[in-house]
């Protein structure tokens, strides 16, 4: 295969033209029965690459070069004859299964419609089919999923959905669009070894694409590297990760979270007896139905604290009650039982106007910046947007003043105040988001999946800024994710929830060198790293063939 994408329009004449090259000379085969992964951060071409293999570049993009198959260049072939291979002979997993799933249709016509359309077969032929393909891939109590709609199911689920679509018409070659980042580790565990168990029983190809180093090492036998289009490296897996010869894949795999070694780090100038500036104390939270009968338990029973500068991290899985406890710190929901202490103080003892004037002293940092910044608004009026609920915060020439500071602060330009948030990359709006909660001098900073919409490398600067942001002004954090590398790199302390509870709490490092509970170790073992053997998929290496994709 040698690809290259290009966006033609007269708007970009200012490039070579009226061309602009976004994926250039990409050269890779994939043998039948081999597993290959594409990596590299957003703009580096992953996707386009793989829709322009399946033929569905958005309306003025062009492939151009060879994509054999089978003796066959798919760059030739018309629209009608594309549509008979794309299922047929190659099938894909998208990275969000919701959004690529029919909300108004059951899961079983979904799965039938690629049969019927590339089989000659029944209705009700169809549906039997589906019905193998779901217990194929695994789905719990198949025979009453069949009729579900999507929203009816988990994450997990809906993925599995999506892998029996794409396996319905018998590909030779399985395109992964990211099909595992929207998932907890567990789950995606099971997604992958789902991925490795298909590939060895109906010895299929697999093309993986992500930027998660960790996943690509656990089932990519090969690996490409690329960034801004172009490939910067290739080969087998283990060379390219471990033993990587460009200095950009260098670059991406030293971004990658790690544990500090550097021992217990002291906290300086913390007074005998300084209370900590939250203290959780046997919090619960439920939620009933309408005649009071108990539905669930979000929250059950949770105590920590987080002294003066330090990160208290919390780990755990969708559903675990993270985020609903995230809220109750913020006072933006009420416990049933317990008490939430800011400064020694009894945070829902306060009427709700106190409530807004103790709300300055903590603040929060939302997991998608694009989403949490309103695109209207200059930066200057979202990092100040705080300051209105404090009638003594400066104003006119002192608020601009502070705005600047604090935009400083966060490795940005006192100029960037006039912009608005579309010209920022990813990283630029989530320091905007930081800058906005620090603006007031919080002492508490809640935290809730601040990195996971980030690449490698942004994502370490980000955490990075967070580090020195809590050396610099010793604010405390209250850091939530469902990455366990990103929490064993960034927190002092850490909790392991599930089910509403804290399983397991203590120091990182001990916690994730010597885990006590079976669900943390279940955690651990299921996260997957760079410097670990190959998991899952063909043990024996490329089985030998035809190339599906050359």
């Amino acid at each position: 295969m040698n690809l290259s994408v290009a966006l033609q329009s007269i708007v970009l004449s200012r490039w070579d033209g009226n061309r602009r090259t976004l994926v250039e000379n990409i050269a890779f085969d994939v043998p039948q029965g081999t597993t290959m992964g594409i990596v590299g951060e957003s703009g580096s071409g992953k996707s386009l690459t793989s829709l322009a293999i399946m033929g569905l570049l958005p309306t003025g993009m062009k492939a151009s070069g060879v994509v054999g198959m089978d003796g066959t260049n798919l760059l030739d072939l018309s629209a009608e004859q594309m549509r008979k291979v794309r299922g047929s002979r190659i099938g894909m997993i998208f990275q969000e299964p919701m959004t690529a799933l029919n909300p108004a249709m059951r899961i079983g016509d979904q799965i039938a419609e690629g049969l019927i359309a590339h089989r000659d077969i029944s209705h009700s032929q169809a549906r039997a089919e589906a019905l193998r393909l779901l217990d194929r891939v695994h789905m719990p109590d198949a025979k009453r999923r069949i009729d579900s709609f999507p929203h009816e199911m988990s994450g997990g689920q809906r993925q599995r959905v999506g892998i029996a679509i794409a396996l319905a018409p018998g590909p030779s070659l399985l395109i992964a669009d990211e099909p595992t980042t929207a998932l907890d580790v567990t789950v995606q565990a099971e997604v992958l070894a789902l991925l490795g168990e298909l590939i060895d029983d109906l010895k299929m190809s697999l093309l993986l694409i992500s930027h998660d180093l960790g996943v690509i090492a656990s089932i990519c036998e090969r690996t490409l590297v690329m960034k801004s289009g172009a490939s910067v490296e290739a080969g087998d897996t283990v060379q390219i990760l471990r033993r990587p010869q460009q200095a950009y894949t260098q670059r991406l795999i030293a971004a990658m979270p790690r544990r500090d070694d550097a021992g217990e780090r002291s906290v300086p100038g913390i007074a005998p007896g300084e209370p900590p500036v939250l203290e959780v104390r046997q919090v619960e939270r439920e939620y009933r139905s309408l005649s009071g009968q108990l539905l669930t338990k979000a929250v059950d029973g949770v105590s920590f604290s987080i002294r003066r500068g330090t990160i208290f991290g919390i780990v755990g899985e969708s559903g675990c009650g993270k985020s609903t406890l995230s809220r109750i710190v913020m006072g933006l929901d009420r416990p049933t039982g317990g008490k939430i202490l800011f400064d020694g103080e009894d945070l829902f003892a306060k009427t709700p106007r106190q409530i807004r004037e103790a709300r300055r002293g903590f603040q929060m940092v939302f997991q998608d910046p694009q989403g949490s910044l309103d695109p209207r608004q200059r930066v200057s009026q979202i990092v100040a947007e705080p300051l209105y609920l404090d009638p003594n915060a400066p104003k006119g020439k002192a608020r601009e003043e502070l705005v600047a500071e604090t935009l400083r602060s966060v490795g940005l330009a006192s100029e960037d105040a006039r912009k608005f948030p579309h010209q920022f990359s990813g990283g630029q709006r989530q320091r905007i988001a930081i800058a906005r909660a620090l603006i007031c001098r919080p002492k508490l900073v809640v935290a809730d999946e601040p990195v996971s919409a980030l690449d490698l490398s942004v994502q370490a600067q980000v955490l990075e800024l967070i580090r020195d942001l809590r050396d610099r002004y010793g604010i405390a954090f209250l850091f939530i994710s469902h990455s366990l590398a990103v929490v064993e790199s960034i927190a002092d302390d850490i909790g392991v929830m599930h089910r509403g509870r804290f399983v397991e709490t203590g120091k990182a490092r001990e916690v994730f060198r010597n885990p006590q509970d079976p669900y943390t170790q279940k955690l651990i073992a299921a996260e997957p790293r760079i410097d670990q053997p190959r998991r899952y998929g063909l043990v024996g290496g490329a089985a030998s063939g035809a190339e599906v994709v050359q």
